[in-house]
C-alpha cells in the first residue's frame, strides 16, 4: 500500500466534513483566503465544522499574503491544527507563524522550473508543496521534481483519474486535492472516494 498521504482541501459543509470521515484522509484543509469565492470559509464557520470531524485528519488553514496578525487571529478562532501558506510569505513571515502559533507551517511554491523546486528545498516551512499555481486546476510537468531532499506536498490537477499515477511515479508525502474532487464546484462524496482508494491501492 502507498506511504502517500492524502489531504482534501476546500471544506465548507457539514457534507464535506461526513465524506472526509467516511473515508479519513490524513489531512483536510479550510481556505481562508476570501479570494476565493467558491471556497473561503469564515474561521467561525470552520471552527463549528472542525467540531465534528474525525480526530484522526489534521486541519490545515489555507492563507494567501495575509496580513500576520489577522493570521494569528483565523487560526485561533478556527482551532486548525497547521497552517498552509500559498502567497508571496517570506522566511521571516514563516518563521513568525511558527513562533506564534507553535504549529507546523506548509509553504506553497508555484513550480515552472527545476530553479523554483531548488528554491522551495530551503525553506524554513515544515513542509513544502509544489503547485502549478494557486488552485488553477491544473498539473506542471512532474519530471521538473527530482529530489527536493525533503518531504513535499504535490498539488495542482490531480484528480481520481490520476492520483495512482502521481503517488506510484514521484511518492511525495502527501497529495492535496480540492477542484478535482468537485463536481460543479461542490465536493463529491464519490470522487473523494476513488481518489482516496486510488492513492491507496498501489
Amino acid at each position: 500500500m502507498s506511504d502517500t498521504k492524502i489531504k482534501i482541501c476546500g471544506l465548507t459543509r457539514p457534507e464535506d466534513i461526513e465524506a472526509v470521515n467516511s473515508f479519513i484522509p490524513e489531512y483536510c484543509g479550510f481556505v481562508f483566503w476570501r479570494g476565493s469565492r467558491k471556497r473561503f470559509i469564515e474561521p467561525d464557520k470552520a471552527r463549528l465544522l472542525l467540531e465534528n470531524l474525525d480526530s484522526n485528519i489534521r486541519s490545515v488553514g489555507v492563507f494567501l499574503d495575509e496580513p500576520l496578525e489577522d493570521l494569528i487571529d483565523e487560526v485561533q478562532v478556527s482551532g486548525v491544527d497547521m497552517v498552509q501558506l500559498h502567497g508571496a510569505e517570506d522566511e521571516a513571515y514563516i518563521a513568525e507563524v511558527k513562533r506564534r502559533l507553535g504549529k507546523p507551517v506548509i509553504k506553497a511554491f508555484k513550480v515552472k522550473t527545476k530553479e523554483d523546486v531548488r528554491a522551495a528545498s530551503a525553506s524554513g516551512a515544515d513542509f513544502i508543496m509544489f503547485d502549478s499555481g494557486a488552485g488553477t486546476g491544473r498539473t506542471f510537468p512532474w519530471e521538473l521534481i527530482e529530489d527536493p531532499g525533503r518531504d513535499y506536498f504535490l498539488a495542482g490537477g490531480l484528480d481520481p483519474d490520476n492520483a495512482a499515477e502521481a503517488a506510484g511515479a514521484l511518492k511525495p508525502y502527501c497529495l492535496d486535492v480540492s477542484s478535482g474532487v468537485e463536481t460543479d464546484g461542490v465536493k463529491d462524496r464519490d470522487k473523494i472516494r476513488r481518489f482516496i482508494e486510488a492513492v491507496r491501492s498501489i
